[in-house]
């Protein structure tokens, strides 16, 4: 295998060590590539003869497109060619060639394939030009004419359109039927709560803007860089677009300035980049603006319904949870936002329900943790509500109604270390020392509230392939098309690869991003280090092997009679467990035995068999302390404890750092985080940083995060789970619920914006 990037310099666990073991604190390996400009993004590779497309997208909702006056834009010098609908490269007619490896049901839209708009902001041509400049302002030129139809965009309009989802996608499961009599349990119990909710629009905003490089070779082959989620699924989506041969396309996205699901369908600049490179047969590169970051999929909005019922001892008898979301016209995205309500607490009846209502919108797509992020939200806000109705504490009634096996499934735990969560988040924050009533604590102006919720998210695990190549200087290159959207793969999988070889880190090179390694899953749902990890650690556990064969073949070889589990690979050596003075270097072995590399590959196949017996997830508890200006309405995050049960922790740095992101965007969902529509337009009004609001540097302040001791070798051959998500879970409800214990105000809705603290 011929090596696709330079080795990174890999910095040591210690300085002067150079050896590491999972659970250390390392740096990333990426990370001077990064700051000092040497790692390229998507928008960054040069190309001789490359062209520049700038998009031009619809501004009405609905209807169709009648022509174009493109006189004025044709005439900008630098122009070569503006592509529409009416003189686009050939395409594929049919619909299944557009689905992606995670399209929901239906059929997704198609860019420039005909004249029909389905949503306000859809791309509608392409212009090019010699420099970017030049299409930019003759993109201005361009001056559709269309046939306005009437559109629906308003979820809280059409509830009565509610439907039950159409097909499934990748990771969606309905919710379950109803356990026992929940409407008959809630109306006899005690003590009860009903609660509706509201959460708005989330657009992604990644720091790196949706870019695709397209570099057209001599041949005709296309090597794309492009901001994806994987390499892979967008080779797969070019190749049946457009009909083109996989060996005819590389994608490669060695790195990614920020995704959180954005990037797990290709998004449209990718379509329009090839297209034009292969009308105008060169090298085009299309990168969308920040106002064109919010003319694609977000997470979408959501309405809530939850009722609770409880004994008056606190034991929940009722569980009852009703989600509807939006949707488009063409596909049916679904999310899992209330099964997570028959999965965290033990009880005897319980029904859920799902729907969606088809609005002329994109199609919604995954937003860091996806349905957990409202479904949690509501079902933690609810348990708060029915500890004040209870007179009870919240971490009381929570270990109450304590699940020690799935409600909903019957099924135990892979492993759950949730009420460790509890009891040392809990001490670290001081829980014991909040006074039970509303509005007993005040600092100058401002109340000060504590509160507290549960979080959960599932521990996944798919497929995937790894290569190793052991060379002759004792370089170790270990393979997969796995992709580091920030969360720190190219360092965890080379401290895995390290340590399983028994090598220093500056040793090892972790390679991802290109569609022509071995396959690996899309980069999703805390998944890619129990996936991409495991095959990681199985193709070098396959080297040791086949390097120890190699020692056996040596002549007079103390390894003759040697075992696997007798020998092991440390200090760059091969060495006899009992005797750790009979060893030879790696380098030394591959000489002697006329070997310039070894390869191996390695499928790692999960154990469906085993894994299906078991509930698999993450669980975390999170503590808040809130300020609020009795006058203005304001609210300060002033302390966050993040106690988090995710298995064995390979990368300790990273996943503190994926953490500490996850709180950080779970405040910006509880204060900030809103994208909103002009119905009458259809129209997102707030399409850039000054207007849509997320959380600063002057927004956060104290976060503590705390890993529980955990091992899951059910999820994982490391005993590992991911990390990515079950940071943000339950972070928006903490806060909503200290809002409520600082001001007595109880608000359901996010963003909770001051306008809301002070109508409360």
């Amino acid at each position: 295998m011929t090596e696709l990037i330079e080795p990174l310099k890999t910095p040591t666990a210690e300085p002067g060590t150079g050896m590491v073991q999972p659970g250390m604190s390392v740096s990333r390996v990426d990370g001077r590539a990064k700051v000092t400009g040497a790692a390229r993004y998507a928008a960054e590779h040069p190309a001789a003869d490359l062209a520049y497309g700038v998009v031009v997208n619809s501004t009405i909702t609905k209807g169709r497109i009648l022509g174009f006056d493109l006189a004025d834009a044709l005439r900008v010098p630098g122009v070569i060619d503006i592509i529409t609908h009416s003189n686009r490269p050939r395409m594929r007619p049919f619909k299944l060639s557009y689905k992606d490896m995670t399209a929901p049901g239906g059929f997704p839209f198609r860019p420039l394939y005909d004249d029909v708009v389905f949503y306000s902001g859809q791309p509608i041509a392409l212009v090019l030009a010699e420099t970017f400049e030049a299409a930019r302002h003759a993109a201005t030129l361009v001056r559709p004419d269309y046939a306005v139809e009437p559109h629906e965009t308003e979820l809280a309009a059409h509830l009565h359109r509610a439907h039950d989802p159409h097909g499934l996608k990748a990771g969606f499961a309905p919710p379950p039927k109803e356990k026992g009599h929940a409407q008959a349990a809630f109306d006899a119990a005690p003590v009860k709560i009903e609660a509706e909710f509201h959460s708005g629009v989330e657009h992604h905003n990644p720091m790196e803007l949706f870019a695709s490089t397209v570099i057209r070779e001599a041949d005709g082959h296309l090597t794309i860089y492009d901001k994806t989620q994987s390499s892979q699924n967008s080779r797969w989506y070019v190749s049946h677009v457009f009909g083109l041969s996989s060996r005819k396309v590389t994608v490669r996205n060695p790195y990614v300035g920020g995704a959180f699901g954005s990037g797990l369908r290709p998004q449209y600049q990718l379509p329009l980049a090839v297209m034009a490179a292969l009308k105008l047969k060169r090298s085009v590169r299309v990168v969308l603006t920040r106002q064109q970051m919010f003319t694609f999929g977000h997470r979408p909005e959501t309405r809530q319904a939850i009722k609770l019922a409880a004994e008056r001892d606190g034991t929940l008898v009722s569980i009852q949870h009703d989600a509807v979301a939006e949707t488009s016209r063409r596909e049916d995205y679904t999310e899992v936002v209330v099964n997570w309500s028959g999965q965290l607490y033990a009880c005897d009846n319980i029904r859920l329900s799902y729907h969606l209502v088809d609005l002329d919108n994109y199609t919604p797509i995954d937003m860091r943790a996806p349905g957990a992020a409202h479904g949690v939200h509501a079902l933690e806000i609810a348990m708060d509500e029915l500890s004040y109705a209870l007179q009870m504490d919240p971490l009381a009634l929570r270990l109450k109604n304590y699940a020690e096996i799935d409600p909903t499934k019957n099924l135990p735990f892979s492993t759950k270390a949730l009420r460790d969560c509890y009891t040392q988040g809990a001490a670290r924050f001081g829980w014991d020392q909040r006074p039970a009533a509303p509005r007993s604590m005040r600092k100058g102006n401002e109340w000060v509230g504590w509160g507290m919720a549960t979080g959960t998210w599932d521990a996944m695990q798919m497929f995937a392939r790894a290569s190793a190549v052991l060379h002759a200087d004792g370089r170790l290159v270990v393979s997969s098309a796995a992709t580091d959207i920030g969360t720190g793969t190219y360092t965890v999988m080379a401290m895995i690869a390290a340590a399983s070889m028994g090598l220093p880190m500056e040793r090892v090179t972790f390679q991802l991003g290109d569609s022509t390694l071995p396959v690996a899953p899309i980069e999703g749902g805390s998944s890619h280090v129990t996936t991409v990890g495991s095959a990681v650690e199985g193709a070098c556990e396959k080297l040791q092997k086949r390097l120890l064969k190699l020692a056996k073949a040596l002549p007079d070889s103390p390894f003759a009679k040697a075992k696997i589990d007798e020998v092991e690979f440390a200090d760059g050596t091969l060495r006899l467990r009992a005797r750790p003075e009979v060893r030879i270097e790696l380098p030394q072995l591959l000489q002697h035995a006329g070997e310039a590399r070894v390869e191996v590959k390695y499928l790692m196949l999960p154990d469906a068999l085993k894994q299906r017996k078991y509930q698999r997830a993450t669980h975390s508890a999170v503590f808040c302390e809130v300020h609020v200006d009795e006058d203005f309405g304001t609210v300060r995050v002033t302390r966050v404890v993040s106690a988090i049960a995710a298995g064995k922790i390979i990368s300790a740095k990273t996943a503190h750092s994926q953490i500490t992101g996850g709180v950080v965007w779970g405040i910006s969902q509880a204060l900030h985080e809103e994208t909103l529509q002009d119905h009458r337009l259809g129209r997102f009004m707030n399409a850039n940083f000054a207007e849509y609001h997320v959380a600063v540097n002057a927004d956060i302040h104290d976060i503590e995060v705390i890993f529980v001791e955990e091992d899951d070798r059910v999820v994982s051959r490391l005993g590992a789970k991911g990390v990515g998500e079950i940071g943000l879970v339950g972070v928006a409800a903490a806060v909503s619920n200290a809002i409520y214990h600082a001001t007595g105000r109880r608000i359901r809705d996010t963003p909770i914006t001051p306008d809301k603290v002070i109508a409360a």
